[in-house]
């Protein structure tokens, strides 16, 4: 069984900071990809950021230059540092993981539950 569990999201005012986390738990192999997405209500899920094994990030153009992804492997987390905070990045935020359970097998997705942030004044 592998649980991933999302820590760090709130109420901020606009340019404010916030900072996720998302840990995983359980046996497993190794962590391939990490990310994160958000949805907004009556919105689909988007990615946000990722970060790739050999640590390649990749970011949506709305949160260029605001957000930074990075991981700690030795912990199995993935970070989300939110700077600059606006209104439009209110939403629930996901982290996604590709996980790989044993040596042999294949990579699955695996998501946290969800963590709510709001900006707002």
């Amino acid at each position: 069984q592998v649980q991933l569990v999302e820590s760090g999201g709130g109420l901020v005012q606009p340019g404010g900071s916030l900072r996720l986390s998302c840990a995983a738990f359980g046996n497993f192999a190794n962590i391939n990809a990490m990310g994160w997405y958000h949805q907004a209500p009556g919105k689909e899920r988007e990615l946000v950021a990722r970060i790739s094994i050999d640590g390649t990030t990749t970011y949506a153009d709305s949160v260029k230059g605001r957000f930074t992804i990075s991981r700690d492997n030795a912990k199995n987390t993935v970070y989300l540092q939110m700077n600059a905070l606006k209104p439009e990045d209110t939403a629930v935020y996901y982290c996604e993981m590709l996980i790989r359970r044993t040596y042999m097998s294949s990579l699955l997705g695996y998501w946290g539950q969800g963590t709510q942030v709001t900006v707002s004044s």
